[in-house]
């Protein structure tokens, strides 16, 4: 997500205002809720979120580095797991301009080393994600598309909605999720070592992103260091834009010289065989690069929530030993599904792909790819097959319906809902970048689903006319 002077900046403005005034309030400061109110028989709602409990020893939390601390995760007052971790505040946006901060923090042992543990049932690690729905009132679009993607074949970060607290503060409803590892139960590549750079050692895995910087900041900028640039413009962009693919895996501080070289000249040898004359030929063209299945549900996944991301921020792709480059996983939708007031993001009736040309002066504009892809008859004849498979099974209206009233379900019959928005008193307030203003979360969730259900109606003639 990026700030932009257009049409938004009003509201935006009157809106950061009131994220300031929450701002200041510091997690000591927040008054913990008091016990859930009993149900119409007079029972306690005991159907209880698991719940992460972190003390910093008095340490405040920072972006970096990770500090020490404890943390325990109990479910319906069953302990789970305790350990120490260290933990700090993840995310660009979000975090410069929410109250509600997201977290990363990794399991250790009594030594203070990195431990791989499996908590919440999900493969071991020991890098964890506690993401902090703040301007998706709704709490639950990044859960959906993770959800569908795995539902469809795609790995994405398994994801459980939880509560927590930090140094005794409640602080809400989170999502407990992955980090985007290289993992046979994640991004299931081979590894890369240092010393593999020849032969066949030096052409996989590689984890690659478009996206901003934080993280990746070795050196100023981008550079070549932490990343390589497109040889191609990208269509429609008015101010000499370019964009950059940043080293995930090796990451910008392991990844050896001959490894930099191979990846580059091997996307820069993709976008050649794109734009050229045979980029359609199965042999000469782009499928001689690519894993097209995977390129296709990235698309669909993407268009389907209508991320005004897509494509430019957030965006991974891998490429494995003997393999051909894939897209994904997918990440950060938390302002997708109609929850972007800017560049059309709030429309049910527009590509995201074809955003450089509503926003040509953003920084972040669309590779050339998807344009170009869909220049040729046998990847659109690809996708449409591929779209109606999927819209008669897990992109039906009412299996996606079915999703989401769970999810609201759960939450509702936890007590979650209450406590999360007694603590940040967001609904029926403008947070960047809402279109929709909800006086409920029931009122969010409704525009969810008009939202999909419009989107949907919409694709099916759009790819039809591709």
């Amino acid at each position: 997500m990026e700030f932009r002077k257009s049409a938004f900046w009003i509201p935006f403005l009157s809106g950061l205002a009131g994220v300031l005034l929450l701002a200041g309030c510091q997690a000591d400061d927040v008054a913990p809720p008091g016990p859930p109110d009993p149900g119409p028989g007079g029972e306690v709602v005991t159907d209880a979120l698991p719940l992460f409990r972190i003390d910093t020893r008095g340490v405040a939390i920072v972006d970096e580095p990770k500090i020490d601390a404890d943390m325990e995760i109990s479910d319906d007052g069953d302990l789970l797991y305790q350990g120490p971790i260290g933990v700090e505040y993840r995310g660009a946006t979000s975090q410069l301009l929410f109250p509600k901060k997201s977290l990363g923090f990794e399991t250790r042992d009594q030594a203070n080393e990195d431990l791989n543990v499996p908590l919440l049932g999900y493969p071991e690690e020991e890098d964890w994600i506690l993401y902090g729905p703040y301007s998706d009132k709704s709490l639950m679009r990044n859960v959906l598309i993770y959800d569908l993607s795995r539902a469809i074949g795609r790995y994405a970060s398994r994801t459980r909605f939880v509560e927590l607290e930090v140094n005794g503060v409640p602080l809400g409803v989170y999502v407990f999720m992955e980090k985007i590892k290289r993992d046979k139960n994640r991004v299931d590549l081979s590894k890369l070592n240092p010393d593999e750079n020849t032969g066949e050692d030096l052409t996989g895995g590689y984890i690659l992103k478009i996206d901003k910087l934080a993280g990746n900041n070795l050196g100023e900028g981008y550079n070549p260091q932490n990343s390589f640039p497109s040889s191609y413009a990208p269509s429609g962009g008015v101010q000499g834009q370019v964009v950059h693919f940043l080293y995930e895996e090796p990451d910008a501080e392991d990844i050896s010289p001959q490894q930099r070289t191979y990846i580059s000249n091997y996307v820069g040898s993709f976008e050649l065989a794109l734009a050229s004359e045979d980029f359609a030929d199965p042999l000469l063209g782009y499928e001689a690069y690519i894993d097209t299945d995977s390129f296709i549900d990235f698309f669909l996944l993407n268009e389907l929530a209508h991320n005004v991301d897509a494509y430019r921020l957030s965006t991974f792709m891998h490429k494995d030993k003997n393999g051909k480059l894939a897209m994904g996983p997918i990440w950060d939708f938390n302002i997708a599904f109609g929850n972007a007031n800017y560049c059309g993001g709030e429309r049910t009736d527009v590509w995201a792909y074809r955003f450089n040309e509503r926003c040509p002066e953003d920084f972040w504009l669309v590779p050339f790819w998807w344009e170009r892809l869909l220049e040729s008859p046998e990847f659109t004849n690809r996708l449409r097959q591929r779209w109606e498979e999927l819209r008669s099974s897990h992109f039906s209206g009412a299996s996606i319906r079915a999703r989401v009233e769970g999810y609201a379900e759960l939450l509702a019959d936890a007590g979650a809902l209450e406590t999360n928005f007694a603590i940040w008193p967001v609904l029926g307030t403008y947070v960047w970048p809402n279109q929709f203003i909800g006086q409920t979360h029931a009122q969010e969730v409704e525009y969810l689903l008009s939202w999909i259900d419009a989107r949907l109606a919409w694709m099916d003639q759009a790819i039809t006319n591709l």
